[in-house]
Parts: structure tokens; sequence; C-alpha cells
């Protein structure tokens, strides 16, 4: 029996399987709709513009693509003052990151410290081979260590998964429309005669640059419920992840201003949106009842019978970010049990 399905304890790990067929369901439309938007402007470009116009956007888009997918991890490092270590120096964290990865049936990812106080952990790589999995400064007071190895399963999973290439592919699209956009909107009228047809060429491809990039924020929350249930297929106890969850909203929440600023560009890396802390408080303290701090089982099963209804702005504001919405992720990881 492979790790995904038994958790640390031997029992069968039980979940709303017919949810995650939903959900890679709705991946494999939005892949679908991405193709057929881009074959769309494909074809409308060629005949409004020339298609030679249409692969210079696309060789250049590829080529910033590929340049990012190569130097990002030097990026990350940098940005985030990352420091990897040797077993010696924090044989805790080494353990629970091999442990994980013996499960997960991947290679033991380079391990790191982000010297940042914002309390979080990160995944990132060119691929599973290329895996390294940080953990800041910040979260290593925060957290328990059932709870720091949910999170750290979290991360594992979107290394198997390969997400970052995933979501790097997918990114190409807006990129590729917004280059389209502001070529024409720009430069249009200087070299096309026909300047209102090169203007309405450049007005709808920032509709599509603005609607496909809504598509690629969708596809990064798609993934985070994956990356969640990974971790419970790890063996980890889904309380273990809630409660991890709402322990870092609230060490976001304290966070200056100038701390959140500094790592604006790289949350879509987190376990969660360090900008979105105070909203997500505002929910998720209705569920600790006693107190605490934390979320425990009994407080995650309360919520099983549930139902989550989100305003207008709450779902504005998961439209627009690269993670779900927290108090609908931790329903989700009420319906599972390892």
């Amino acid at each position: 029996m492979t790790p995904g399905h038994i958790g640390m304890a031997g029992a069968p790990f039980v979940g709303r399987e017919e949810e995650m067929w939903s959900l890679k369901l709705r991946m494999w439309l939005l892949l679908a709709v991405l193709f057929a938007i881009v074959y769309a402007v494909v074809s409308w470009i060629s005949y409004a513009a020339g298609i030679t116009n249409f692969y210079f956007y696309l060789i250049l888009s590829l080529v910033m693509m590929f340049i990012q997918y190569m130097i990002g991890p030097k990026i990350v490092e940098w940005t985030m003052h990352v420091k990897y270590i040797k077993r010696a120096e924090n044989p805790r964290l080494f353990q629970m990151v091999e442990s994980l990865a013996m499960r997960a049936q991947i290679p033991v990812p380079k391990i790191g410290i982000a010297q940042i106080a914002l309390p979080n952990a990160f995944a990132f790589g060119r691929g599973i081979k290329d895996g390294r999995i940080c953990v800041t400064e910040g979260i290593l007071g925060l957290l328990n260590d059932e709870e720091l190895k949910a999170v750290l399963g979290h991360e594992l999973t979107h290394l198997k998964n390969r997400d970052v290439l995933t979501i790097t592919l997918l990114s190409v699209i807006p990129m590729i429309m917004y280059r389209i956009a502001w070529q024409f909107l720009f430069f249009g009228r200087r070299r096309d005669d026909r300047g209102g047809n090169a203007v309405l060429v450049g007005i709808a491809a920032f509709i599509f640059y603005f609607i496909t990039n809504l598509l690629v924020l969708y596809a990064s929350r798609i993934r985070e419920y994956f990356a969640d249930r990974g971790s419970v297929l790890l063996g980890n106890q889904p309380s273990a992840l809630a409660s991890s969850l709402y322990k870092l909203a609230y060490g976001s929440a304290r966070m200056n201003k100038e701390s959140l600023k500094e790592v604006e560009g790289l949350k879509a890396f987190f376990v969660n949106d360090p900008s979105q802390a105070m909203n997500e408080i505002r929910d998720l303290k209705q569920l600790d009842l006693d107190k605490s701090g934390t979320i425990d089982k009994s407080e995650l099963d309360l919520l099983r019978s549930k139902k989550v209804n989100l305003g207008f702005g709450d779902r504005l504001l998961e439209a627009l970010s690269t993670h779900p919405n927290m108090l609908k992720r931790i329903k989700h990881l009420s319906e599972y049990r390892a």
C-alpha cells in the first residue's frame, strides 16, 4: 500500500473524493479554456495584424518565461534571505522533511531557513530533483511539531505535484496578452494606417489579459487545495494543518507593513497569503471556541456540519488572490480524516 492511502496511525484515509474529482475537473476545464482563448487570440491577431507579429510576442514571452524559470530560484533565495542548513544545525527540521519525503516518494529537497520574521514556509525549484523547502525564522517558534509537520507536508506536495512549473507555464498566457495589449494600444497607430483596428485589438487583448490572469489565479487556488489534501495523505492530521493556518494568520497580522511589503511579490509561494491575514482572523476566531489559540479536532469537526457563505467582498478578494478564502479552505480540511 502506498503512502497516499495510509495515515501515520495506519487508518485508511477518508475524505470527500467527489470534491477532489470536482477540483480536478475544474482544473482540466480551466486548461481547456485557457488554450481555447490562446487559439482564438492567435486566429484574430493573425487576421488583424499579421501572423509574424503574434509569433514575435509569443517567442519573446517564452524566452522571458524560460529566463524566469532558470533564475527564479536565485531570485527567491536573495529576496527571502535563504540560508541552507546542515542536519546538525536543525536535526528536528531535517527529520521531519526526510520522513515526509520518504512517504511522498520524492528525493529529499534542500532545506533552508529564510532569515525573516514573518511566520511562513514555502517550496520552490525547477523540478522535483531541484526541490528546495524553506521555513522562516518566524514560524519555528510559533508552531508545535505536529503543526509544522503539516505545513511541511503541504509544501512537499507542491514539489511532488510540480505546481511551481504548472503555474509558471500557465502564467505565460496572460503575459502574452499583456504584451500584445501594450504594443497595439501605444504603438499600433504608428505602424498601421487603420489606427482604429489597432486600438480595438489592443483593448480586446487587455480584456483577455485580465480574464486569463484571473484564471491563472484560480488555478493557483486549486493547487492549494490539492496541497492541503496531500499533507493529510502524508499522515498529518487535518486539525494540525487547520491550526497552523490559524496561527500563521495571527502571526502575519502582527507584522508591520514594511515586513509584508518585503515579500509581497513572492506571497504566492507561501502557505497562506500574509496580506489577507487581518481579514482571515475575523473569520477564523469564531472557530476557536475555547480561545486556546489553536483549532483542535473537536472544533474542526463542528465546522464540518456548517455551511460557509461568503459575502461579495470576500468573494472578490478571493478572486484576486493566489490562495483560497481561509474559512473555505479549513472547511475543506474538516471533511478529511487521517
